[in-house]
């Protein structure tokens, strides 16, 4: 049998009530008690206030602060973290922005640019959910503009500042995470970070379409004021070539001098400004190059002249880390040997210093008699087909290498051929270099026209022919180099 005290109130020896049924309430302890806990531990589904009203309610995994219609507060000096912020920020109204200055989390800024542009620097550590505002004041955001600095952080997946630059805009900006950096959000514009392109300076400039083209044929400086962004452009495209070298002497009764070596070849794929045509495959895959608000010095190698017996190797090109080899000059007539460049002379080797893609290629395998000629851009230099030797006839020289055509400019044009060699004697002129030559081929024996190589277009000079009363007879010059830098204005 069960026991059962039924009672509706319990109080203490002093009469103050302890416990306290009053129909369906029940009081425990009596005004101005304490009442504990044991194990400091209270269980409840619901905690309500003397209205009735819930205070905190759960239901499942859901638990719900306040009811309906209520305002929740933070106590004066309280935090809350965990919940993330509503989107809103205090605007600091009392303080209106005219220079520059560091925004704070969870705060709205209004900037004044009346009197000049102000740069509004993004916290530079933020964390995830911090909150910025900020507003154009007086409406002349359009004439002086509101930079948004980054803070070292992303704005929209971009490692660039933002503008503000239309009058009485807005932008509020949230910090998501590393990869996106900060978002903005209840904007009234539909881009915060708008595109900008290049801006430069320096050689010759022309214009197709949405590019611009920047031509040296001489050394010079290539100066960057903008560098842009990535949603306009922020890379150029680049043509490197470097000079040529003249081609070798001709001995009388031993031999031809070996056609000149190009000068080094080197460019980027065009992928980032638009497409066009490139002379070589292989440099399909080469980015373009980064650029920074600065001056780039530009260095157009000369081609190589006349020396004793052999010819001079032409100079080198340059700009920014890309560095093009001058060609090999040219081996005499029975020796000496030729040089190795960009593309090499004679028998001697292309791709030096080797980069990669190659820079250029190998000359002929061939010196004396009938002389080979010099390596060009696309492919190597080739040997004569008869192999003349002192006091034979008709020794021809060989081809040189063939050029390649690039569309940088906006039309093709041939850069970068192997000279060909003399010929022995009396015996032809080493061929053409296959139509995309800058120097086509040597002389061919006595009384021959030498052939130098064009200017600015990189190709080597031609070998000497050899034969009786041809000691001195001269040699081509290398054509002297060029460096041409494209890029997406607009």
């Amino acid at each position: 049998m069960t026991s059962k005290i039924k009672v509706d109130n319990i109080s203490d020896q002093n009469d103050n009530n302890i416990i306290n049924e009053s129909g369906d309430v029940i009081t425990v302890g009596a005004a101005g008690d304490t009442v504990a806990v044991a194990g400091n531990i209270l269980k409840s589904n619901a905690l309500q206030a003397s209205d009735g009203g819930n205070l905190v309610s759960q239901s499942g995994t859901t638990i719900t602060l306040g009811a309906s219609g209520d305002t929740i507060n933070l106590a004066s000096g309280a935090s809350q973290s965990g919940f993330g912020r509503t989107g809103t920020v205090d605007w600091q109204t009392g303080s209106i922005k005219t220079a520059t200055f560091t925004a704070a989390n969870g705060e709205g800024y209004f900037v004044n640019t009346t009197s000049g542009v102000v740069t509004v620097n993004l916290p530079s550590s933020p964390s995830v959910g911090n909150i910025v505002s900020i507003a154009d004041y007086a409406g002349t955001a359009a004439t002086n503009n509101i930079t948004i600095g980054r803070g070292g952080s992303n704005i929209e997946g971009l490692a660039v500042d933002a503008v503000i630059d239309v009058n009485r805009e807005a932008r509020t900006l949230i910090y998501v995470d590393a990869t996106q950096g900060w978002v903005a959000v209840n904007t009234n514009d539909s881009a915060t970070v708008n595109p900008a392109f290049v801006t430069a300076s320096g050689g010759t400039i022309t214009t197709s379409g949405n590019f611009k083209i920047h031509t040296f044929t001489g050394p010079g400086t290539f100066t960057v004021s903008c560098a842009g962004n990535p949603l306009g452009s922020s890379t150029v495209d680049y043509l490197v070539v470097a000079g040529g070298g003249a081609g070798g002497q001709g001995k009388a009764a031993s031999g031809g001098g070996s056609g000149g070596g190009a000068g080094g070849y080197r460019e980027s794929s065009g992928a980032a400004s638009g497409c066009y045509s490139i002379g070589l495959p292989a440099n399909s895959g080469v980015a373009a190059l980064a650029v920074t608000a600065q001056g780039y010095p530009i260095a157009v190698g000369a081609g190589g002249g006349p020396g004793s017996g052999c010819g001079q190797p032409g100079a080198v090109s340059t700009f920014s880390t890309i560095t093009s080899a001058g060609g090999g000059g040219g081996g005499g007539g029975q020796g000496p040997n030729g040089d190795d460049g960009g593309s090499g002379a004679g028998r001697n080797s292309g791709n030096t210093p080797p980069v990669s893609p190659p820079q250029g290629n190998d000359g002929g395998a061939g010196q004396g008699g009938a002389a080979a000629g010099g390596g060009g851009a696309s492919e190597a230099g080739q040997q004569g087909p008869t192999a003349g030797t002192p006091n034979s006839n008709y020794g021809q020289g060989g081809r040189g290498g063939a050029g390649a055509n690039s569309s940088i400019t906006a039309s093709p044009v041939a850069y970068a051929g192997g000279a060909g060699g003399g010929g022995y004697s009396g015996g032809p002129q080493g061929a053409n270099s296959n139509g995309g030559a800058a120097s086509p081929c040597g002389t061919g024996g006595q009384g021959k026209p030498v052939t130098n190589g064009t200017a600015n277009r990189g190709g080597g000079g031609g070998g000497n022919g050899g034969g009786d009363g041809e000691a001195n007879a001269p040699h081509g010059t290398g054509g002297s180099g060029i460096v041409i830098i494209r890029y997406k204005f607009q």
